[in-house]
């Protein structure tokens, strides 16, 4: 009975099985399954698939017949094809064949390691795995390790592991900066990996990475097992899951699943008004509280934190039939967190309002609709989201996209078009980051004085450093050492030392303390814990209360006692700072302010952006667009220009006693920011007063005092000059060295390589603190040894992320020739969008001081004159 075809590809070095026949094969039977699969299916697990009316998917049984022949194995499959049980098939296998361990048996470390990128999909994995093991009466131990576990459990876990533990890569790093990691280890045979596109891509990956390497020496026949359902380069991932050795181009083999059924995604059909501008969609909540009520379960997914407390406070205003709603991101107390998750699980929740804590694999297949609120900005992380709902392989998951405004129509229906297809856009690997080598470094010193070249070796096995120098390494360790030729004279930076033997080794048992405190590579603004009080008889405020979570410590203290802020899903009155604690009591206030959250927005993909620009090109795709949109795209081509795929529209018009340019570039907010910045710079010179600028996603606005359109007109501005690919050289240089944003990537990475301490025992550095010393750090390096390691990862840092300068650097290739210039006489249709947004962003020069205020009513009216 073939349910599914899967393709498959098998690496050169895999063992040869004859049973395959076809490049394609499908699931079946259990008494279909030929005699060597059959056998590797051991009874207990023939019985529970018979008594659960199931049978074991081909690639399921591919992978244990793989992980029996010695491969590591990377499996792609869609939602709901039982990754997760093909991840550990092979190490429940073994377990059962090896047995329980008989009383007073020598130390056994733990056999499996499964490492998932969130703690929520741990603790949901334990519960989902030790459901079969018990069923099956299996001799198999399961427990998780994250930073919510408490420390006596830890510490119980490091006497007494279990078969399987499930952990997250920062806990990886923690086991292995430890002496006793080699007996932890040494009986490690498997390593899951599950979610791996989303771990590989970022600084946790990297740090990764080097875990992996290390626990390669530890267990010299260690095999990972990689589990993924929206990958965009396969091989990349392959690559990384096994050690790379200089020369020889090693991957793991490759399990990957084609079919599922074809999701139900739809975007938000409604009469309301589509706003030109903003991220609330607070036109759509009648429209999604009626989906909520149609509905058994509902995960509601946004990009932000503040964007979760907004909408589940008008959800909440809007609920009138009193529907079980909660909330759940990750600044929330783990507590509330935990409860959510288990009310998720028995099915006594209508709807979560969730941000990224929730959309990795959870395994809730009651769930019936995913709403995503907001554009996703990938085609990937829409897909990965929206099978949260049913997540079952046969069963379509049921979808709806809400825009926030007019563009992300146009990119919720990219998204859409993409999933059909398909199509991925996961970012690549990328070279591993210098700061995480660092920490890696100073941890490997805590687990045991190390030899350089012996670990510069081991390093480079890992992927993302398989091309690292060993001057560049030479210099980390340097770093590590003495801090670097600048800072060499002060002690606290001196970590490590060289032993007689001529080993490296921490200075002294506190750095070690130290490192365990601040490891991690998730660098978030300083947050302040929120605790719920009351007021005594007295009037005085109690010192208990219950814990609501952390809000970053920025806008704390913008506050002023009696102030009001949402979070946590109440309306919070602001009563102070005492030491690291935010007091708050629950009140009642319409205008409650919502804490912002630094870096919570994700980058428009590149993929998604250039489909918006062929939608905008193509009438057939612009005709599928609703007819506000539509409309409103059809206006702009009368009133201006439509341009085409490969075209830059630059528009120039007065308003007031003002002169507006707004260009297309649909590169996403980070690289327009910078543009923006490098645009400003350079009409400043060219003598035409620019006063600020605004960057969206799609478009940036730039005001000033001269008129533009007269200066392109009569040659004192040449647009052809002023996009020249050359901005990215002097005028970077220039604006990087004066730029508060390099300052703030440099605070990043000097707090990822140890340099800067975030956590001292018994209390935590203040923000201001952390950016203070920074700053120092930063003008002495920039003065005394301007080629310091630590600039150089704070300047491909903010190539690659803040600043996005790769991208900004493609597109300016991109639009060299294409650029297209129209001078209107007043706002066109297209441009309303960014300039409702205006005004955010001073710029110094000579205008510096000028206060611009506009009227969104007036602008929409002047637009469709």
């Amino acid at each position: 009975m073939p349910c599914a075809r899967y393709a498959l590809s098998t690496n050169t070095e895999a063992v040869d099985r004859a049973s395959y026949l076809s490049h394609f094969d499908y699931i079946c039977p259990v008494d279909q399954i030929d005699s060597e699969r059959r056998l590797t299916l051991l009874p207990p697990f023939i019985r529970w698939f018979a008594e659960k009316g199931w049978q074991p998917r081909a690639h399921q049984l591919e992978l244990l017949a793989r992980a029996e022949a010695g491969e590591s194995t990377l499996l792609i499959a869609p939602t709901g094809a039982g990754k997760t049980l093909a991840g550990f098939l092979p190490s429940l296998t073994d377990l059962t064949r090896r047995g329980k361990m008989p009383p007073g048996s020598a130390f056994t470390g733990i056999h499996t390691l499964y490492v998932s990128p969130l703690k929520a999909l741990a603790v949901d994995i334990e519960r989902n795995l030790m459901k079969p093991v018990t069923e099956m009466g299996l001799p198999v131990s399961v427990e998780n390790r994250t930073g919510d576990t408490p420390a006596g459990k830890r510490q119980r876990q490091k006497l007494n592991p279990p078969d399987i533990l499930l952990t997250t890569p920062e806990q990886v790093a923690l086991l292995l900066a430890n002496h006793e990691a080699e007996r932890f280890f040494k009986d490690l045979k498997y390593i899951v990996l599950d979610e791996l596109h989303s771990l590989v891509t970022s600084k946790r990956g990297h740090m990764l990475s080097l875990g992996l390497a290390r626990l390669r020496k530890l267990a010299p026949n260690l095999q990972t097992i990689g589990l993924s359902a929206t990958v965009a380069e396969p091989m990349d991932l392959q690559k990384w899951l096994v050690a790379q050795e200089e020369g020889a181009a090693r991957h793991a083999g490759l399990v990957m699943v084609d079919g599922g059924a074809k999701p139900d995604i739809s975007i938000l059909k409604t009469e309301e008004h589509i706003p030109w501008s903003g991220h609330s969609a607070k036109y759509a909540i009648p429209d999604i509280y009626r989906e909520l009520k149609e509905h058994r379960t509902t995960l509601l997914f946004v990009n932000t934190r503040s964007q979760a407390e907004m909408l589940f406070q008008e959800l909440w205003s809007a609920n009138d039939d009193n529907l079980p709603i909660a909330l759940h991101h990750g600044s929330l107390d783990v507590g509330q967190r935990r409860r959510v998750e288990a009310a998720m699980a028995a099915n006594k929740l209508r709807a979560v309002v969730a941000t990224s804590t929730l959309d990795l694999g959870i395994d809730w297949g009651d769930v019936d609709l995913v709403i995503h609120v907001g554009a996703p900005k990938g085609a990937s992380r829409l897909a990965q989201r929206i099978g949260r709902a049913n997540h079952r392989m046969d069963e379509p998951s049921k979808a709806i996209l809400v825009p926030a405004n007019r563009f992300e129509v146009m990119e919720c229906q990219a998204a859409l078009d993409a999933n059909y297809i398909g199509a991925q856009d996961t970012p690549p690997v990328g070279a591993g980051a210098l700061d995480v080598l660092a920490q890696h470094i100073l941890g490997m010193a805590c687990a045991e004085p190390f030899d350089m070249l012996e670990l510069y070796d081991e390093v480079r096995g890992a992927s993302p450093y398989a091309d690292l120098s060993w001057e560049t390494f030479e210099r980390i360790v340097d770093f590590v050492a003495t801090g670097g030729y600048a800072l060499r004279t002060y002690e606290r930076y001196a970590r490590i030392r060289k032993t007689p033997e001529g080993r490296w080794r921490v200075s002294n048992p506190q750095v070690a303390q130290q490192y365990r405190l601040n490891l991690g590579t998730i660098v978030e603004e300083a947050m302040l814990n929120i605790r719920l009080v009351k007021r005594n008889a007295l009037g005085s405020l109690g010192r208990g209360g219950a814990p609501l979570g952390k809000v970053e410590e920025y806008f704390l203290e913008q506050l002023s006692p009696g102030d009001t802020f949402r979070f946590s899903g109440r309306v919070l009155r602001f009563e102070g700072i005492r030491e690291n604690e935010c007091l708050a009591s629950q009140t009642f206030s319409m205008d409650a302010k919502i804490p912002s959250y630094a870096g919570g927005k994700f980058p428009l993909s590149t993929y998604l952006a250039d489909q918006v620009r062929m939608m905008i090109d193509d009438p057939d795709r612009r005709h599928r667009l609703p007819d506000q949109v539509r409309d409103w795209l059809e206006l702009q081509k009368d009133r201006s220009l439509l341009p085409k795929r490969d075209e830059f529209l630059i528009e120039t018009f007065p308003r007031g006693s003002r002169a507006y340019m707004v260009a297309y570039p649909f590169e996403g907010r980070l690289a327009h920011q910078t543009l923006g910045m490098l645009l400003t710079r350079r009409l400043e010179r060219a003598g035409a007063k620019p006063m600020g600028f605004i960057a969206t996603d799609y478009s940036l606005g730039i005001w000033g005092l001269e008129d533009m359109s007269l200066m392109i007109a009569d040659g004192r501005l040449s647009l052809s000059d002023l996009f020249d690919e050359d901005m990215l050289g002097d005028d970077l240089e220039a604006w990087l060295d004066e730029s508060f944003l390099l300052k703030r990537t440099f605070r990043n990475c000097a707090i990822i390589a140890g340099l800067i301490e975030r956590r001292h025992p018994g209390k935590e550095k203040t923000g201001r603190q952390m950016t203070v010393s920074a700053d120092l750090i930063y003008d002495v390096l920039r003065g005394h040894e301007p080629d310091h390691i630590l600039l150089q990862a704070t300047r491909r840092d903010a190539a690659t992320g803040l600043l996005e300068i790769g991208r900004l650097g493609d597109m300016l290739k991109r639009i060299k020739g294409h650029i297209t210039h129209r001078a209107l006489d007043h706002i066109s249709p297209l441009a309303v969008p960014v300039m409702l947004e205006i005004g955010k962003v001073p710029v110094p020069g000579e205008a510096h001081d000028v206060v611009l205020a506009e009227a969104a009513d007036d602008l929409i009216r002047e637009a469709m004159e």
